[in-house]
């Protein structure tokens, strides 16, 4: 064992061994469901972690945060439907990948709307808005912008971009590239610098350098980014200077985080680790949050990429490590500080009658039209627009984040549709040509219950007078239906839906799957929405 190893594997034992000392304990995911590619920015004693929204409203949820452990809902940086326009878009475009800065009083997040306006700059002096409009960068080509301000007051933006002279040598080809940044009047102000080309080694053809963050310790300049793709050959590396006019030279040793090397089929895998961020915690030693899924089977996931933490440690000769090669990103950790819950701290499992408003845990499709969601004594009335929930444009949609492998949700609403073309209900929605319904409607002139995914599956017959209360329970293998009218008994459908339809690896692109009420055609009043993850 040589000396750089020995010295590692103490620090990480005796790390370990402090952190089992400790008050708090921490489950991963620290936020569960679709909350991917986290960015945290720390300002005094609070934490702030931003992440991808794509075409959902609002964008880019921010989130606060003083012990790492308990979350609460601070805001979004974009919250009005002004700041930025959605529809059209697939639900999987939209918002790439943010990332949240401060500096002198003011917030910044920086990111990337994708076949619109490219990459822009919001700001606000409190994380919970009001957050200014978008200004553009058009001299930012990519995706993933991070700001980095140096202790020279000075600031740049390092970020994605095509290869060099816009030539890739492969597939997945890229480069992060850096620009001077004038943070008070939102300017670039030099032309790109390439920073690495390609990844750690051109000569291994690695593909996607992505999510670039830079950072300073000790002396030098850290360029952390992810490599491999955002699927199961994600991986986190890293690269340092003295300097940001010299080249970043990579770690011999990367990467720095990983689990494709491990045994596909150990039990309850986190997979796709990359995308990190790195940060000082309360107990002054560094952490890093990064994004991971958890398949039920095989690639199949539903809950979307979620966010993870774990501790920072450093070898001898001053590299990070996230994870040693070879480990399992761990279920719990115990960490030397004690617990200090923030108000209003986020929940997974939720009970609501509407009747006090929509929780700020729900979210909406490209936009909001807020006539088409109205809360009374009564609970949550949706009125149609005149768009499809399979379409790309503005459908009446409310919906929450599927947070469990397992769950159990129940929806209790009323509706009088008159056509076939009327319906009203739950959708459990991964994307346009993904998703199930569970929809009262007519079909032959009589009430049913419409069950369908990309087709009509089935029609259960109902009386359609009064309440229909419809109950999802989700397995890891299969969906069961149940569904009741009134003071009736629970009528169990004595088929089952397959969750792998609804997984990311069926559908393609980079969402979760999530638990909404919708409307087309017809009103409908909801007055019970209960979730409870197994």
């Amino acid at each position: 064992m040589t000396k750089q190893y020995l010295f590692t594997f103490i620090f990480v034992l005796l790390t370990r061994l402090s952190f089992s000392q400790g008050t708090l304990e921490v489950q991963n995911p620290i936020l569960s469901g679709f909350y991917p590619d986290p960015s945290i920015e720390k300002v005094g004693d609070d934490y702030y972690l931003i992440h991808s929204t794509f075409s959902y409203f609002p964008g880019l949820p921010i989130f606060h945060s003083k012990d790492l452990k308990n979350w609460s809902l601070a805001g979004h940086a974009i919250h009005r439907p002004e700041q930025m326009n959605f529809v059209g878009q697939r639900a999987t475009r939209g918002l790439f990948a943010p990332a949240i800065s401060y500096h002198k009083g003011v917030f910044y997040v920086v990111c990337t709307q994708v076949d619109r306006l490219g990459n822009f700059v919001v700001t606000a002096t409190n994380p919970a808005g009001p957050w200014s409009n978008p200004v553009a960068l058009p001299q930012v080509s990519g995706i993933d912008p991070s700001i980095f301000f140096d202790e020279d007051d000075k600031a740049y933006i390092i970020y994605n971009s095509e290869a060099p002279d816009n030539a890739p040598l492969y597939d997945g080809h890229r480069t992060i590239k850096i620009v001077e940044f004038d943070y008070k009047n939102l300017k670039v102000t030099s032309e790109p610098r390439i920073l690495v080309n390609g990844g750690v080694d051109l000569s291994k053809k690695p593909v996607w350098i992505e999510g670039p963050h830079i950072f300073k310790r000790n002396g030098y300049y850290y360029l952390s980014a992810a490599e491999g793709g955002t699927s199961v050959n994600h991986s986190q590396v890293i690269f340092r200077t003295r300097s940001l006019s010299e080249p970043f030279v990579p770690w011999e040793k990367n990467p720095i985080l990983t689990q494709r090397d491990l045994d596909p089929n150990r039990p309850n895998p986190v997979t796709s680790t990359g995308h990190a961020d790195l940060f000082i915690g309360p107990d002054g030693n560094w952490y890093s949050v990064f994004l991971g899924v958890r398949p039920y089977e095989g690639n199949h996931y539903n809950t979307g990429r979620e966010t993870f933490l774990l501790p920072v440690t450093w070898t001898e000769d001053g590299w990070p490590i996230i994870l040693e090669k070879g480990k399992e990103v761990p279920s719990k950790m115990v960490f030397p500080w004690k617990e200090n819950p923030v108000p209003g701290v986020h929940k997974s499992d939720i009970s609501t009658n509407f009747q006090k408003g929509i929780d700020p845990s729900f979210i909406y499709l490209r936009t909001l039209v807020a006539e088409n969601y109205q809360v009374s004594s009564k609970g949550l009335t949706l009125k149609p627009s005149a768009d499809s929930l399979r379409g790309v444009g503005k459908p009446t949609f409310v919906g929450r984040r599927q947070m469990h492998m397992e769950a159990d949700w129940q929806v209790s609403f009323q509706a009088q549709p008159k056509k076939e073309n009327e319906k009203a209900g739950l959708a459990l929605f991964q994307s346009e040509k993904h998703m199930y319904t569970l929809s009262k409607t007519i079909k032959d002139g009589k009430n049913v219950l419409e069950i369908k995914s990309d087709k009509p599956i089935a029609y259960l017959p109902i009386t359609g007078k009064g309440a229909l209360d419809v109950k999802v329970s989700i397995r890891k293998k299969i969906i069961e239906v149940s569904y009741k009218e009134g003071n009736q008994a629970w009528k169990k459908w004595n088929q089952t839906l397959d969750p792998k339809f609804l997984s990311t690896q069926t559908a393609g692109g980079f969402l979760g799957v999530l638990l909404g009420l919708y409307t087309e055609g017809t009103e409908a009043l909801f007055t019970n929405y209960q979730y409870q993850g197994k």
